[in-house]
C-alpha cells in the first residue's frame, strides 16, 4: 500500500513538474528573454549541414534506386562475372552513376545558362537609362491626358519625397555602419552555406549508403516507444506523408525544369530578348503552385514589354499556351494527385506558407497542408465509422443522415 502511495505521488510530482516547466518555456518563448527560441536557432545552424544531407538523399533516392534496378545489374554482366555482385558495391556504383548526373547538369548549368543568364543581366543593366525615359514618357503622355490624374500623381510624388528624405536623414544615415557590416556578413554567410552544402553532400552519400538501415533504424525505435496498436497508425501515417511529400517535392521540381527549359527553347526560337533570364524567371516561379505562373509571366513580360510592345503580347500568348501544356498535360502526368486538396485548400496552404516562411512556406505549405488535412479526415471519418454514421459527404446534403446499419471496416493499413 505504501508502495503505490509513493508512485502516486511520484506520478503527480512529475506532472506537477512538467506542467511548471511547460509553462514557463511558454512564457519565455512569448513574453521574456526567448531563451528557447534562440537555443533552437543555434541547434539548427549546428545541423543545417546534416539537414541539407538528408533533404538531398530524399529527393535522390528514386534515382539511386532506379540505378540499382536498372543500370548497376548490368555490371556484373559486363565484367563476366557469375554470381551477383556485392551489396555494397551495386550500391557504390549507383550513387557514383546519381552525383555524376548532378554533376553533368552543373556543369551543363554553369557552362551554357549562367553566362547566358550574366549577358542579359548585363544587357538589362546597360540600357536601364533608355527603360527609365521610355518609362517616364508613358507617365508623362498619361498624366497630360488625365489632369486630374497628375494633380493626384504630382501630390503623391511630393509626399513620397518627403517620406525619403526624413528616412535618409533620421536612419539610413546612421544605419550606414550597420549596413556595411551586414553587407560583409553576408559574404560570409555565403561562404558559410556553401561550406554546408558541401558537407551535406558527403552526407547525403552516407544516407543514401545506408537508407534501409535508417529506416530499420526508426521502425525500432517507433516499435520500442509506442504500443503495437499504436505503431501501426504512426506507420501507416508516415507513409502516408511520404507519399504526399517525395511525389509533391520531387515531382513540382522536376515539371518546373521542363518548363523552364520548354521556355527557354520557344522564347529562342520566336526570338525574345533576355530568353535566360525570362527562363531562369519562369521556371523557379513554377515551383508555386496557383500563383507561380502569374509572379513569373508579368515581370518577363514588363522587361519585354520595355524593348518592344508587340513582342511582350507574344509572350503572353506564349506563356499562357505554357501554362495550358503545363496544367493538362505535364503536370498531370508527372503529379497526378499527390496532394488531394480543392484548389481553396491550395490557395490558403500558399498565402499562410508564404506570410510566416516566404518563398520556402510557399512552397512546402501544400504538402504540410495536404498531410494534416489527411490526418484530420481519417480522424473525422474514423469517428464517423464508430457511431455507424456514412463517411460519404454526399450523404450530408440532409440534415438528417441515415446510420449504417453495420459499421464499415477500418481502413487497410498501408
Amino acid at each position: 500500500m505504501v508502495v503505490k502511495e509513493r508512485k502516486e505521488y511520484v506520478a503527480k510530482g512529475l506532472a506537477v513538474f512538467c506542467t511548471v516547466g511547460a509553462i514557463l518555456v511558454f512564457y519565455d518563448t512569448l513574453f521574456a528573454s526567448k531563451w528557447v527560441l534562440r537555443f533552437g536557432k543555434e541547434v539548427l545552424d549546428a545541423l543545417k549541414p546534416i539537414l541539407y544531407g538528408a533533404f538531398m538523399a530524399y529527393l535522390l533516392a528514386p534515382v539511386v534506386d532506379f540505378f540499382e534496378r536498372g543500370v548497376a545489374p548490368g555490371v556484373k554482366e559486363r565484367v563476366g562475372k557469375k554470381k551477383p555482385l556485392p551489396f555494397f558495391v551495386m550500391r557504390s556504383v549507383s550513387i557514383l552513376l546519381t552525383w555524376a548526373v548532378i554533376a553533368v547538369l552543373l556543369y551543363l548549368l554553369g557552362s551554357v545558362l549562367v553566362p547566358e543568364l550574366y549577358k542579359s543581366v548585363q544587357q538589362l543593366i546597360a540600357n536601364a537609362e533608355s527603360y527609365y525615359w521610355t518609362v517616364s514618357g508613358w507617365v508623362e503622355h498619361l498624366l497630360e491626358e488625365n489632369p486630374s490624374l497628375e494633380a493626384w500623381f504630382n501630390e503623391q510624388v511630393r509626399e513620397i519625397y518627403t517620406q525619403i528624405t526624413v528616412w535618409i536623414r533620421t536612419e539610413a544615415l546612421p544605419q550606414a555602419q550597420t549596413l556595411m557590416i551586414a553587407v560583409t556578413g553576408g559574404v560570409f554567410s555565403v561562404i558559410g552555406f556553401f561550406s554546408d552544402l558541401l558537407v551535406g553532400v558527403i552526407v547525403s552519400v552516407y544516407f543514401l549508403a545506408t537508407k534501409e538501415r535508417i529506416a530499420a533504424h526508426s521502425r525500432k525505435i517507433t516499435y520500442g516507444v509506442f504500443r503495437e496498436n499504436q505503431v501501426q497508425w504512426i506507420l501507416r501515417g508516415t507513409r502516408k506523408a511520404d507519399r504526399i511529400f517525395s511525389g509533391f517535392v520531387r515531382g513540382k521540381l522536376l515539371d518546373s525544369l521542363i518548363i523552364g527549359i520548354l521556355c527557354f527553347i520557344g522564347c529562342t526560337i520566336l526570338k525574345f530578348p533576355y530568353t535566360p533570364l525570362v527562363s531562369v524567371i519562369v521556371g523557379v516561379t513554377n515551383v508555386i503552385p496557383f500563383f507561380g505562373p502569374f509572379l513569373g509571366a508579368i515581370p518577363s513580360i514588363f522587361l519585354i514589354l520595355l524593348v518592344s510592345p508587340i513582342q511582350a503580347v507574344y509572350f503572353a500568348l506564349f506563356v499562357l499556351a505554357l501554362q495550358q501544356l503545363d496544367g493538362n498535360v505535364i503536370g498531370p502526368t508527372i503529379l497526378g494527385d499527390k496532394t488531394g486538396l480543392s484548389s481553396i485548400w491550395v490557395i490558403l496552404a500558399i498565402l499562410v506558407g508564404g506570410h510566416f516562411f516566404g518563398f520556402i512556406g510557399m512552397f512546402f505549405g501544400v504538402p504540410v497542408c495536404a498531410c494534416l488535412f489527411s490526418l484530420c479526415t481519417f480522424l473525422i471519418e474514423r469517428n464517423l465509422e464508430k457511431k455507424k454514421l456514412p463517411v460519404d459527404t454526399v450523404a450530408y446534403a440532409t440534415s438528417d443522415p441515415v446510420k449504417t446499419e453495420e459499421t464499415p471496416k477500418t481502413p487497410e493499413k498501408q
